[in-house]
């Protein structure tokens, strides 16, 4: 259903509309440099002889959840 007549209330949705969008691709755009931020910190960590756990231990979750960090941070740098 078109609407082809738009009120005032709607065009005032149709701004919040936009503007949550263009917020949640900014924060998109924040999360995947983040993720890469924190994919560097790790790398650098594990090279000086860190593992996994040891790094699960530091931030309190567990050693998959390092796993899946790397994983998705290797996912965002490749595309």
């Amino acid at each position: 259903m078109s609407k082809s007549v738009e009120t005032p209330a709607h065009a005032d949705l149709i701004a919040q509309l936009k503007d949550v969008r263009s917020r949640a691709i900014e924060h998109a755009r924040i999360a995947q440099h983040l993720a890469r931020e924190r994919r560097r910190i790790m790398d650098q960590l594990l090279a000086e002889g860190f593992n996994q756990a040891d790094l699960a231990r530091e931030l309190g979750v567990t050693r998959q959840a390092i796993q899946k960090m790397m994983a998705i941070a290797q996912k965002d740098s490749q595309a």
